[in-house]
């Protein structure tokens, strides 16, 4: 999950490294009061070692005593955890407060400054020392003097700092992965500017991603502009491959079907049905290739309005009026002002082409183009007043999908053109029974995340001549 996500990346560094650093400094002050604490005891046990050298001699068998000693009570009291005493090999006097227990002398007390050091001492307690080798004036060897107090409430003092500190860093810890959260998002806004363009762009392919990205970001935009430049380019070759090789194709069909004619003039029925029904497959396989080719160049070039939807079907229309089906019919168009459709206009053209042209094929006397916006989605609707399907039949179709040519007589290759049309623009087809009598086709596009361009107002219905 985390590798999946730079965010999360980013957090969780800044996690582990505000804890690593937070924890490090939470050590360190640790080290640093326990140092200072220690250090104020170990002063006040130097003091009061400084007072008993201050009154240090020996008596006359060479054993210490002390005739000025510290005014504190506990060094009256038994195991009261403060202590002092004083050491030579000929004896030693100590505090009453160690009874009858001593403290440990070890080796190695420098004679110029006072030594500190933590060791075992009387009724089970650890002893915070201070202790130095003290010669009196006209004595022949020097006295050990010791002053001791107990280190448990160091320990105590301790532990309460570490927890207060621990909680402190912790609520500190929460604030700073606040802050780090918030300099995340403030550095990932820019990525999400790009993703928003990146939306307009695949929409539109001729789109590109404006300029004024930060530095860090715009090596990357001027990559996507490059490759959507590209990608523009492919498409126009694509397209124009198509047309050429649809135009390259029809002479020699066209002199296939002449050789057919003359053949069938001549007597050779069989040879020119033949020769038709070779000439037919390869206009079918020809047109489906087409229609593969423009499906795919739909699909890559995304979803943009066509820019007047009247005029397409206008077209549409005056040519299909020209044909032996259509100058027999009549047309009704209503177009709301307010109806867009995401494809492109040469793709809508391609779409109304084969279903106008395979309702004239089947319509009586009329045939009806309507559309309309509803719950954010686009629909266009195509009737005829033919015999049309039946709504098992419609259903059928339907759920074979891609193979619509299957939908029976007339229904065949315009059909599959268009669902594959459909399928590329990210819209659906249904086939339902026309309130004319006839074929009703329904073609929908959801469109509520697209904001639609604005068409110029033109006739929103108008009917043809018979």
């Amino acid at each position: 999950m985390i590798r999946d996500s730079l965010r999360l990346r980013l957090l969780a560094a800044a996690a582990v490294a505000i804890f690593a650093a937070l924890g490090l400094a939470g050590a360190g002050m640790s080290w640093f009061y326990v140092r200072h604490i220690e250090q104020r005891e170990a002063d006040a046990l130097i003091r009061d070692g400084k007072l008993l050298a201050g009154g240090l001699r020996l008596d006359p068998a060479g054993r210490p005593a002390a005739d000025a000693r510290p005014g504190d009570d506990r060094y009256g009291e038994a195991a009261s955890g403060l202590y002092w005493q004083l050491t030579t090999s000929k004896g030693g006097v100590r505090s009453d407060s160690l009874w009858d227990q001593s403290l440990s002398t070890t080796p190695g007390a420098e004679r110029e400054r006072w030594r500190i050091r933590h060791a075992p001492g009387p009724f089970g307690k650890s002893l915070l020392m201070a202790e130095r080798p003290i010669t009196p004036e006209h004595a022949s060897e020097p006295v050990l003097v010791q002053v001791a107090t107990d280190d448990a409430y160091l320990h105590a003092a301790r532990r309460e700092f570490n927890r207060e500190i621990a909680l402190s860093l912790g609520l500190l810890w929460l604030f700073l992965l606040i802050a780090a959260h918030l300099q995340v998002s403030l550095g990932l806004r820019p990525l999400a500017a790009v993703r928003r363009q990146i939306g307009a762009l695949r929409g539109d392919p001729a789109a590109r991603l404006p300029a004024g990205h930060p530095r860090e970001i715009a090596p990357l935009a001027d990559a996507i502009n490059a490759l959507a430049d590209a990608r523009e380019a492919d498409l126009g070759r694509a397209r124009k491959r198509a047309g050429d090789l649809a135009h390259s194709l029809k002479t020699p069909l066209a002199a296939l079907a002449a050789q057919s004619r003359r053949a069938r003039e001549q007597g050779a029925l069989e040879a020119a049905d033949g020769l038709d029904r070779a000439l037919a497959a390869m206009r079918a396989t020809l047109e489906a290739e087409l229609a593969r080719t423009r499906a795919a160049a739909a699909r890559e070039a995304g979803r943009s309005f066509a820019a007047d939807i009247e005029t397409l079907i206008e077209n549409v229309i005056a040519v299909i009026e020209r044909t032996e089906l259509g100058e027999r019919l009549i047309f009704e168009v209503d177009i709301p002002d307010d109806v867009a459709v995401p494809v492109a206009g040469e793709d809508l053209t391609e779409l109304l082409g084969a279903l106008v042209e395979n309702a004239a094929r089947h319509a009586r006397h009329r045939v009806r183009i309507r559309g309309g916006m509803a719950a954010g989605e686009s629909r266009l609707w195509i009737e005829d007043d033919g015999p049309g399907l039946g709504r098992e039949s419609s259903q059928a179709v339907m759920a074979r999908g891609a193979r619509l040519d299957e939908a029976g007589p007339g229904h065949g290759l315009g059909l599959a053109i268009v669902g594959d049309l459909m399928q590329a623009t990210g819209g659906a087809i249904a086939l339902d029974r026309s309130g004319l009598g006839g074929l009703e086709a329904c073609l929908t596009w959801p469109v509520g995340q697209l904001a639609p361009q604005p068409r110029a107002p033109g006739v929103v219905s108008w009917r043809t001549r018979r």
